[in-house]
Parts: structure tokens; sequence; C-alpha cells
């Protein structure tokens, strides 16, 4: 079955198309710029790569365009768009109203617009998307992969925030969590490479990126996620904060005159490893600064170990002790230095990591821990576009029967 897995955004369109039989992915691309003058669409297929800037009108022009190229006689993958079995979405926010993925329906669309407020830069981005396939292929099936569904398993005692109850129940404030899609996976598929089931572990899913987030998964379930309400709480990011004290941003509103607007910029777009290190949001700038003495580099790349450093153990004490310790994401899987320094002097949690071996592992999976350890630790390659087929795919055969 051929899947096409969508993620839009309100300018982009993000799209592979994965044959789930094989797990393997047919063509992927990126159309950017959507409904400015001039659009930018790329894409690879058969092993080469395309490019072309054209005028791409909305995200249904876009979708229009995509369907020419899967079935073109050059670069075409398929005969013809019949093959398409179903199509998948990447939905930024579920809420509390999403425990797992569904079937799209005029329902749930309307069930995901009230959330817009909890995600007002991805959801109505995400509905265009399947709007806009909604009329190229009408017949089509539709699912929606909720990023947040995952943590809806978490407890109250973790979710809730120390402020009035009634805040929770009339706006939904409270801790959501986020990466859901990618950390079920590498639970899933790190335990398959220690040979384990991941219903029967306690797993730290460390998925390390620009956004990043850490999730405990205690027996195939999600008990805490280091994002919150939105995806700015957690870990220091690429340029989002992370953990801050809610006085501090008051002062600072106070102290520097920021409209609201003004301080959001700031918290999601100039803060993180940008703000701390004046330079960069790459990680892989922020190890060559701090390489060749760069104080600010230095500063930020040990503020990010750090963040790691301390959910790690805290995770580990709330589900008293840990299986698996997994690091994904372009950070996790790609970057050995941070993973170095995030392991280094772990040994009293019972993580104990074959060094040598973890500074030689990049962009493949691999157990880095020493034998005996008590915590197994591994490098595991996520794929959240398969995650999503994969989803779909369950709920299209389940619709079929």
């Amino acid at each position: 079955m051929k899947i096409l897995v969508l993620n839009c955004g309100s300018s982009s369109l993000k799209y592979q198309l994965i044959d789930v039989d094989t797990q393997s992915v047919l063509t992927k691309g990126l159309l950017e710029r959507i409904g400015l003058e001039y659009g930018q669409f790329s894409y690879t297929a058969h092993g080469s790569k395309h490019a072309a800037e054209l005028h791409i009108a909305n995200h249904t022009e876009g979708l229009r365009i995509v369907m020419e190229t899967l079935t073109d006689r050059q670069t075409g993958v398929i005969g013809e768009i019949g093959e398409i079995s179903a199509v998948g979405h990447r939905f930024a926010h579920g809420g509390d109203l999403f425990a797992e993925s569904v079937l799209v329906t005029p329902e749930v669309l309307a069930k995901v617009e009230t959330l817009i407020d909890l995600a007002p830069l991805h959801l109505p981005g995400n509905i265009m998307g399947v709007r806009a396939m909604q009329s190229v292929l009408p017949t089509v099936p539709q699912v929606a992969v909720f990023d947040t569904s995952f943590n809806l398993s978490i407890e109250p005692k973790c979710y809730l925030y120390g402020i009035p109850y009634e805040y929770y129940k009339r706006y939904g404030i409270r801790r959501y969590g986020f990466h859901g899609t990618s950390h079920r996976f590498v639970a899933k598929k790190g335990a398959k490479l220690i040979g384990r089931y991941w219903k029967d572990l306690k797993i730290i899913s460390c998925h390390l990126g620009s956004g990043a987030s850490i999730c405990a998964i205690d027996r195939g379930r999600s008990v805490n996620n280091s994002m919150g309400m939105t995806s700015l709480e957690g870990l220091t990011m690429g340029t989002r904060c992370g953990d801050i004290d809610a006085g501090a941003l008051l002062y600072l509103m106070d102290k520097a005159g920021l409209s609201p607007q003004q301080l959001n910029d700031v918290l999601y777009k100039q803060s993180g490893l940008a703000g701390l290190s004046g330079s960069s949001p790459d990680m892989r700038d922020i190890w060559a600064g701090r390489n060749n003495g760069d104080t600010r580099c230095t500063i930020a790349f040990d503020v990010f170990a750090q963040r790691c450093k301390k959910y790690i153990g805290a995770y580990m004490a709330q589900m008293n002790g840990c299986d698996l310790l997994v690091f994904t994401g372009g950070i996790g899987e790609n970057a050995w230095f941070m993973r170095h320094a995030i392991l280094e002097n772990m040994n009293c949690l019972g993580i104990s990591v074959d060094m040598p071996l973890n500074d030689s592992v990049a962009g493949r999976d691999a157990l880095i821990s020493l034998p005996g350890a008590k915590v197994q630790t591994a490098v595991v390659t996520t794929d959240e576009e398969l995650a999503i087929a994969i989803d779909t795919y369950k709920i299209v055969s389940q619709q079929s029967l």
C-alpha cells in the first residue's frame, strides 16, 4: 500500500510517498512560499534532486503540482494517482481530545478547529492541507496523526501547573508534551534493537534537534514529557528558551518594555542556543565555536547538555529506574560530542557507555552501552513520516474490514 504523508504549514507543504509494505520512501519533496509571488518546489525521485521556482497560489494548487510530479513520465514514481491508497497528515496539536490517530471526518475537523488557539502557527496549515487534499483526491481516505496523542497518558500530577485549577478547566492550560510520534517510534525500534518488547521496558527517549524533548515511557505509556502546553517548555533548543522562571518574564516585560508579541518572538526565535551563543542555533556551529575557545558557545553547549542530564535523572527517579535510554533526532543521532557530554559521569544512575564507540556513531542505529550496564543506551534513527504512514495504514485497513 502506498501512503502519501503530508506536513502542511501556513505557507509550506512537505510530503513523502511511502510504500508501507516495503517501508521505503518512493519520493519526497517540499513546496515553500505558497501564496507568494515566487514559490519554491524541490523534490527527490529515483535518487536525483530537482528544483524549480514557480507561482504556487495555494495548498490546493500545490498538491496538484505534486500529483503531476508523482506521475510524470520522466521523474514520476507511480503510474497513476489511483495507486495512492490513503493520505496521512501530521497535526501539531490534538489537545486532550485525541489520544490516538483518527480517520479524518467533518466531525474531527470541527474538533481540531476548536484547538487552534493551542497551536495557532501550525493547526491552520494542517487543516488547509486536509481541505486541499479533499479537493484534489476527494475519494481517498485521510488520517490525522497528532504530535500530542502519545502523551495523553500522562497523569494530572505531571501535567497540571500550579495555577488556579479553573484556568485548566476553562482554557485547557496544562502540559501536553510533543514529539509523541517520534518518541513512540524510537521506543519500539530501540526495544527491538536490544531484543526486547517495548511494553516490558522503562524507556527514556531523548529527541534532540532544533526542537527537543525528552519522554519517560513506562511499559508502553508516556508518563512524562519535557515540553508543556506549548513546544517552548523543557530543554534549551535551537532558538527556544526552554524552562524559565515565569517571574523573570514579567520582570523582563516591565524593564524592556516588551509587548506580548515581542516577548513571544524573543522566547521562540531569539533564545536557546542562538540567544546564548549570540551566533547560531546550529549545534555544529556551537561545537566548532566551543573548540575555538568561544566562551558563549561553550556556555550554550554546556547549558544544553546540563538540561538533558537533569531530565534524564528526573525521569529515572519518577519511573524508579530505566532499562533503555534512547538518543534520536538530528542532534541525538549525529552529534556524538553532545551525547558524550550528556552521558559522561552518569555511572551513579547505572548508565555506562562505551565512549570510543559512542564517538564513532553518527546517523545509524547502534547500542553504545558497555556490556553489563544496568541501563542500556542506544542511538536510534527516527522516521516520523514512516510512523505516520504506518498509523494511516492501520486505520485505513480497519475501515475496510
